[in-house]
C-alpha cells in the first residue's frame, strides 16, 4: 500500500513537494515575495508530476487519497492565478500545510490499480468530479478567509486576509456557482451513461456514495437559491457551504477511504 509509485522519479517528487509545501508553511513570515513564488512554484510543478505520475503510470492509479491530492492541486492553481490578480491575497502558510498533508497521504495510499479501464471515457468523468471537487474546495478556503475578515473587521482589527470582504464573497459564490455546474454534469454523465463507463452490469446504483453525492448537489442548491432569493450572506451562506463540502467529501473520498482503508477492499 505504501509508497507503490511505478517509477523512482515519482517518488523523488513526492518528497520533493511535500519537503517544499512544508518549508512554506513554517517559512512564509521569513521569505521575501520573489522566494515566496519560487518556492511554490517549485512545489506547485513537483506536485503535478505526482499526479501525472499516478494517472498515467503502469498500471494507473487513482482513489481517496489521489483524488484529495489532485483536489488541493487545483486549489493551489486557482490561488497562484488570483495572486496574479490579487498581490494582497495571504493564505500561503494554509494552502501550503495542505499541499503537503496532501502529497504525504497521497504517498500513503496510493489508490487502487486500474489494469483495465472499461472505457475511454471514463477518466473525463473522473476529471469532471474532481475539478468539481477543486472549484467548491476553492470555495471552502475563501469562504473560510471571508469568515476570518468578517471578524477582524467587527474587532477593529486588521483583515488579514488582505483582500476587501465584498471581494471574497463574491469570489466565493463563484466558485460555488462553478462547481455547482460541474457537479450537476457528473452526477448527469454517471446517471446517463454509467454502463458505458463502469462496464455491463454497473448501472447507476443508489449507494453511499450517490446518495451523499445527491445530497451535496441539494445543499448547493439551497445555498445558491437562499443568496439569490433569501440574500443569505456571512457566516449563515459558509456554513451551509461547509455542510455541502462535507457532504461531497463524503460521496466520493470518504466511500473510498472505507473500502480501501477500513475494509481493504479495491
Amino acid at each position: 500500500m505504501i509508497l507503490a509509485f511505478s517509477d523512482g522519479w515519482g517518488l523523488a517528487a513526492a518528497a520533493g513537494a511535500a519537503t517544499a509545501y512544508a518549508v512554506l508553511a513554517l517559512a512564509t513570515p521569513r521569505l521575501g515575495e520573489g522566494a515566496l513564488r519560487g518556492l511554490l512554484l517549485a512545489a506547485w510543478g513537483l506536485h503535478a508530476a505526482t499526479l501525472v505520475e499516478a494517472l498515467l503510470g503502469t498500471p494507473p492509479r487513482f482513489g481517496f487519497a489521489p483524488a484529495l491530492s489532485m483536489t488541493v492541486w487545483l486549489v493551489l492553481t486557482v490561488y497562484a492565478v488570483e495572486r496574479r490578480l490579487f498581490p494582497q491575497l495571504q493564505a500561503h502558510w494554509a494552502l501550503a500545510g495542505l499541499g503537503s498533508a496532501a502529497v504525504i497521504l497521497a504517498m500513503i495510499f496510493p489508490g487502487t490499480s486500474y489494469h483495465v479501464i472499461a472505457s475511454p471515457w471514463l477518466p473525463l468523468h473522473w476529471a469532471l468530479g474532481i475539478a468539481s471537487y477543486g472549484l467548491f474546495a476553492a470555495a471552502v478556503v475563501h469562504g473560510w478567509l471571508m469568515v476570518r475578515a468578517e471578524r477582524s473587521i467587527r474587532q477593529a482589527g486588521q483583515n488579514h486576509a488582505g483582500v476587501p470582504l465584498l471581494t471574497l464573497e463574491r469570489l466565493t459564490f463563484r466558485f460555488v456557482e462553478a462547481g455547482f455546474v460541474l457537479l450537476s454534469a457528473t452526477l448527469l454523465v454517471g446517471w446517463l451513461f454509467a454502463e458505458t463507463l463502469y462496464g455491463p452490469g454497473l448501472g447507476w446504483k443508489w449507494d453511499h456514495k450517490i446518495i451523499f453525492s445527491l445530497l451535496a448537489w441539494a445543499t448547493f442548491a439551497g445555498l445558491l437559491m437562499g443568496r439569490a432569493r433569501l440574500g443569505w450572506r456571512g457566516l449563515k451562506a459558509v456554513r451551509v457551504l461547509y455542510l455541502g463540502a462535507a457532504l461531497l467529501l463524503l460521496s466520493y473520498a470518504g466511500s473510498r477511504f472505507v473500502l480501501e482503508v477500513i475494509l481493504r477492499r479495491a
